[in-house]
């Protein structure tokens, strides 16, 4: 008891427990009934209420079709997932609504000091209770009625305060939704950030596939040619290689017939020649000279026969075409970022 009464009659300690109950939101001390978020932060639930409306537009109330929504706790920015009850889902934090009282009914039985309350300038005894909204300041009761704001127009202070906290308030709501608003573009922008790097490489390997088979076809295509240069080199090289060996055994008949010619010639009794050889020669030898003779009638290749021009392949307008391969323009991509781009500037 001691301790406690110790506590409440100390001024820090109270200023240090008002400012553990005051509502991030709205900047006064929770209100009834104050709810806890998953992140053990409280808040008003009006103020909780007043966040969660600013961050979801569409959700009208707890028989909306929407089944529910979310919104970021103003302290930590955790992310507060609600089902369709929205902020009546919440639980109530009934210890901190106790504290609340306690802490009231401690207030209102201390009496109140000198000091506590602002007090006029010009009128020592006089409080600040009125607001000058010509001279936008406060100020106190005698300074409207003989001081330097008689002519001025007032209204309460309670009266200008509440509405420019409302309006504080109001623009907090405004700086919350907003902040959720580009959370959720961050957000978005970093999954597309993500995606495009996925659909990158899916690119890349669909792209390395399709060249890899264009150059499979390539070779499979030169080995194709090649076969059939090399077909009709086998064919020409044996056509010619037979020639040769026509026209070889051709010079070997005639040269033994020469060789034999020699040796009739050789022989110098004209009888001899006549009646022996000659007759061998005239009857047998000659017609064979003769037909050796005509080995030039041997069939023979024509001319550019072993040219291999036929063969020659231009590959220019498939040089172009590779050249000129590009990627197909994709206009509802084109679209789809023109898109983003305009959400971005909104």
């Amino acid at each position: 008891m001691d301790f406690q009464a110790g506590i409440l009659q100390d001024g820090s300690p109270m200023e240090s427990l008002e400012k553990q109950l005051i509502c991030p939101i709205c900047l006064e001390m929770f209100s009834k009934p104050v709810v806890i978020l998953p992140c053990q932060h409280n808040l008003c639930r009006k103020c909780a209420n007043d966040v969660f409306q600013a961050a979801n537009p569409y959700w009208q109330s707890r028989g909306s079709l929407i089944s529910g929504g979310r919104f970021r706790c103003p302290s930590c920015r955790h992310e507060v997932l609600l089902d369709r009850h929205g902020v009546y889902g919440l639980q109530r934090n009934l210890l901190v609504e106790n504290i609340i009282d306690i802490y009231k009914q401690e207030c209102s039985s201390r009496p109140l000091k000198k000091g506590e309350h602002p007090m006029c300038k010009e009128h020592e005894d006089e409080r600040i209770n009125i607001y000058c909204v010509t001279c936008e300041v406060p100020t106190c009761s005698m300074c409207k009625v003989f001081g330097a704001h008689k002519d001025c127009e007032v209204a309460p202070l309670q009266t200008i305060f509440q509405g420019q906290k409302t309006e504080l308030n109001n623009c907090i709501s405004m700086l919350v939704a907003g902040n959720d608003r580009i959370q959720t573009i961050i957000s978005q922008l970093e999954d597309s950030c993500q995606s495009t790097e996925e659909n990158s490489e899916a690119a890349k390997r669909e792209l390395c596939a399709r060249f890899d088979a264009l150059a499979a076809l390539l070779e499979e295509k030169k080995l194709e040619l090649l076969q059939r240069i090399s077909q009709e080199q086998g064919d020409k090289t044996a056509f010619i290689q037979s020639l040769i060996c026509q026209y070889k055994e051709q010079l070997e008949k005639s040269s033994r017939l020469v060789e034999t010619a020699i040796q009739a010639a050789e022989e110098t009794g004209g009888a001899a020649f006549l009646m022996g050889t000659g007759t061998h020669i005239s009857m047998l030898f000659l017609p064979r000279i003769v037909e050796a003779s005509k080995g030039g009638r041997l069939e023979k290749i024509e001319q550019g026969y072993e040219s291999m021009d036929a063969f020659s392949v231009s590959l220019d307008h498939l040089t172009e075409a590779v050249r000129a391969l590009d990627f197909d323009p994709a206009e509802e991509d084109e679209e789809y970022f023109d898109g983003e781009e305009e959400e971005v500037e909104e």
